[in-house]
């Protein structure tokens, strides 16, 4: 008698406790609302912060659920996408006079299926086009990308050296999404010094040896020595200048539309 009333007191304590807890699904509840404040509390990194940071920038490999859009992707028209800046965005002048309008109006011509996607946005750079392309690729997964940018790195007087760096980034992204890359060059007013604008000048020849890519040695040639071609600020073609600009670009970008000439 003296032993089961002995174990009934060493039992009441244990009760006691046992009831106090939470139970284990209370506790997970708990724990799941505390992460969820504490998620809310972290500030999103802005994407000029990460691309400053050199964060490695990804583009997500097709997995097997992709495949099913991607497969029904093939049979839309395959897309050819310009990341560039104003010189692709027609500044200054109507959308439908720039040199990237009269690009998908020859392709339309040459009966090609290629549908033109232009992703130029006036005054972007090489960093702010590493912050875009992943999203553009997603969004489009082009067959060809064409890069026009750096002009604006160049005037802001950033480090060659970082432009071509950035560059040859930029084009790897492009690649990792087996898009064929046309890389386009450019130059700059020669009041930044004949030392800086040279090397300027070839970085984007370099940036092409070391990723393989198809290069236009010059955007503006035979359009920048002409005033009669420039708008008055002196760094933007007129309407009359657009046409010859594609035809600087088509001889490069041609043999990858399927054999167009």
């Amino acid at each position: 008698m003296l032993r089961l009333l002995f174990s009934l007191l060493l039992l009441i304590p244990l009760a006691a406790i046992t009831e106090a807890l939470p139970s284990e699904s209370a506790a997970a509840r708990i724990f799941d609302q505390g992460q969820v404040d504490r998620i809310a509390e972290v500030p999103i990194a802005d994407a000029t912060e990460v691309s400053d940071a050199k964060a490695p920038v990804k583009v997500a490999e097709p997995t097997e659920a992709d495949e099913p859009a991607q497969a029904a992707g093939l049979t839309e028209e395959p897309v050819l996408l310009v990341l560039g800046d104003s010189l692709s965005a027609a500044y200054g002048l109507p959308l439908d006079q720039g040199w990237v309008n009269l690009l998908q109006m020859r392709i339309d011509e040459r009966g090609l299926p290629h549908r033109v996607v232009n992703a130029a946005i006036s005054g972007d750079t090489v960093t702010g086009g590493l912050s875009r392309l992943p999203a553009l690729i997603a969004e489009h997964w082009p067959e060809i990308v064409l890069i026009e940018l750096g002009a604006n790195d160049g005037l802001r007087g950033f480090p060659p050296s970082k432009i071509e760096d950035d560059l040859v980034t930029l084009v790897e992204q492009a690649q990792a999404a087996n898009a064929q890359v046309v890389l386009i060059g450019l130059r700059l007013p020669p009041n930044y010094g004949s030392a800086y604008t040279e090397r300027f000048q070839r970085l984007f020849a370099t940036v092409a040896e070391r990723t393989g890519v198809d290069l236009v040695p010059r955007l503006l040639a035979g359009v920048a020595e002409d005033l009669a071609l420039m708008q008055a600020d002196g760094l933007h073609p007129t309407a009359e200048a657009q046409p010859i600009i594609l035809e600087t670009v088509w001889p490069v970008l041609a043999p990858l539309l399927n054999g167009a000439d």
